[in-house]
């Protein structure tokens, strides 16, 4: 059996790198990773936690002493299942290989957490694995298990240098929501500036509209007030 240990961190904030880990792949450094596909995805509302199933597909070379005890096939399968607990802020991911499971088992942990030196602006990102091959002869078995190891190693490396561009993307993603945002809230203010200029406008002329008008019927009654005076009077006189 071997283990291998890999401790990273990224200058994100937790809650931005536990979002941007479901766009993780694919990417252009881990190229390896073929397939996401989610089996089964359930929420607690009470924990606030979140489970997710998924079958990853994946396709690296393999060396050809070995490729001869899997028959040949490069391509294997792993099934993982992540938690997200939003009240303790962790990502818990944890898998097993489903292929060559007869000749090597592959179990792995990967923990997304704020660093403890910065936690609001970075997250550390722990991976553990322990690897066993199934053998009867010991020298081969060494020989898979440090294997899986040293690619286990290059694949870390390559999945930082994938994850840090992808975190790239998703941080411009955010920047241009947020100056869209903006964008959209000081149209909104401006749009509401001149509604309410237009209405102010609107109100002035109506009120002067229906003042002219009062004083325009109040002109013709007292006119017609006279005028019908006037007439009664004349004919009155002419009585």
């Amino acid at each position: 059996m071997r283990l291998f240990k890999s401790e990273q961190y990224f200058d994100y904030p937790w809650e931005q790198v536990s979002a941007a880990n479901w766009q993780k792949y694919p990417n252009e450094v881990s190229t390896h990773v073929k397939s996401v596909d989610v089996l089964r995805r359930e929420y607690d509302p009470v924990k606030q936690v979140l489970t997710t199933e998924r079958l990853i597909g994946c396709s690296q070379n393999v060396p050809r002493w070995l490729l001869c005890m899997t028959g040949g096939c490069e391509k294997s399968y792993v099934r993982e299942i992540s938690t997200v607990d939003l009240q303790n802020r962790t990502v818990t991911m944890r898998s097993c290989n489903l292929t060559w499971g007869n000749l090597l088992k592959v179990w792995e942990t990967v923990v997304y957490s704020p660093d403890s030196s910065d936690p609001f602006g970075r997250t550390k990102f722990r991976q553990e694995a322990e690897i066993t091959a199934h053998l009867t002869f010991q020298r081969v078995c060494d020989q898979i298990e440090d294997w899986s190891v040293d690619r286990f190693g290059q694949n870390a490396k390559k999945g930082k240098l994938g994850f840090d561009s992808v975190l790239e993307n998703f941080a411009k993603l955010d920047e241009i929501s947020d100056r869209t945002c903006k964008l959209f809230d000081e149209m909104n203010l401006r749009t509401s500036s001149v509604l309410k200029e237009w209405n102010n406008r609107t109100d002035s002329v109506l009120k002067d509209l229906n003042e002219r008008k009062e004083s325009a019927i109040q002109d013709v009654n007292v006119r017609t007030h006279t005028a019908v005076s006037k007439l009664a009077d004349s004919i009155f006189h002419k009585n």
